[in-house]
């Protein structure tokens, strides 16, 4: 029993005796200078530059740099803005200046020219911002403002030419004071674009086009013409008709279906009539994709008939005349 008194008072003395050391510690925390600071406001307040001072670190003492900009501070300014608030006892800890950066929110220029884009789109009456192509004129850079202004930019005026396709608006960002003070203005011109698919290498007459080989690209609307293809679907598993630039719109008249038979190839010649059905071999005296109309002969007899291209290798002839003929001039099969 006698124990359990004697750790009784003795944990009663050691919180005696470590309240009044807790006190000391906390009186001890004396107000320190910062060697850095970073403010928001337009302000640098006591409390920014030195720590642990109360009430006092609410005094503004000092206008704060530009947006995103720093700045020093004397040490001995500090002093004087520190006893002229009452604060007559502060650490320096032997520094000499402080540097003081003023924390600041960047909108990038694509925003601003999203920006630009859907309003433009709005009263030219293009339905999609997307189609809209802004290019700033020379100077056009990013907008500073407060780090709480977290809308985002808005145009306020907006002026445009449809001859010259030139355009210039003002800037608002809502709850910036910077941009209130100081509206920002950018011009540039804009014009409508479109998606077509473009090839990325070059393609010479024949070649398949393949998923691989097509990028889609934004062009002026006013360079695209009726017959240029807009579609990928449209180049994808076609051939080239013709030779294909990398990077060039492609036209209508330039793609083919892939070519199915080409000249001099061996190729099976069906006459099909109602009753007859007639194949032979014969020899392709022209190339043709799926549906084209081409002149194939007979080796046998040397004649020449027209036959549409059906499939690889193969041509048809829909015909009861021809069928007739071709069976009293060759040895081909009967089915």
């Amino acid at each position: 029993m006698r124990n359990f008194f004697a750790l009784l008072a003795t944990a009663f003395l050691l919180a005696a005796i470590s309240a009044p050391a807790e006190g000391a510690a906390k009186a001890a925390a004396i107000p320190t200078l910062k060697d850095s600071t970073s403010v928001e406001g337009e302000f640098v307040r006591l409390g920014d530059l030195i720590e642990n001072l109360g009430d006092a670190a609410q005094t503004p003492v000092f206008r704060a740099p530009e947006l995103g900009a720093s700045g020093t501070i004397q040490v001995y300014r500090i002093i004087e803005a520190a006893r002229t608030a009452g604060v007559l006892v502060f650490d320096t800890r032997g520094i000499s200046e402080v540097l003081v950066t003023r924390a600041t929110r960047t909108i990038p220029v694509t925003e601003i020219e999203r920006a630009v884009a859907e309003t433009a789109a709005k009263q030219i009456g293009i339905q999609d911002s997307a189609n809209v192509a802004v290019v700033f004129d020379s100077g056009a850079r990013p907008l500073s403002v407060e780090p709480n202004a977290a809308a985002a930019p808005r145009l306020v005026q907006f002026n445009y030419d449809p001859r010259s396709q030139r355009f210039d608006a003002s800037l608002d960002v809502p709850g910036s004071a910077a941009i209130r003070k100081k509206p920002a203005r950018v011009s540039g011109y804009l014009y409508e674009t479109v998606e077509i698919p473009t090839v990325i290498r070059a393609f010479t007459r024949g070649e398949i086009v393949r998923d691989e080989d097509v990028q889609m690209e934004r062009r002026p609307k006013a360079e695209i013409t009726p017959d240029t293809i807009r579609n990928s679907a449209a180049v994808v598993g076609h051939a080239a008709r013709r030779d294909l630039r990398a990077g060039q719109p492609i036209r209508i008249s330039e793609m083919m279906k892939p070519e199915l038979v080409a000249r001099g190839d061996t190729v099976t010649l069906t006459f099909d009539s109602p009753g007859v059905v007639l194949s032979l071999r014969a020899k392709a005296m022209e190339s043709g994709t799926e549906g084209d109309v081409i002149q194939v002969m007979n080796p046998q007899s040397k004649r020449t008939v027209q036959a549409t291209v059906e499939g690889a290798g193969h041509v048809v002839v829909h015909s009861m005349k021809s069928a007739r003929s071709a069976a009293l001039e060759t040895t081909g099969s009967m089915k």
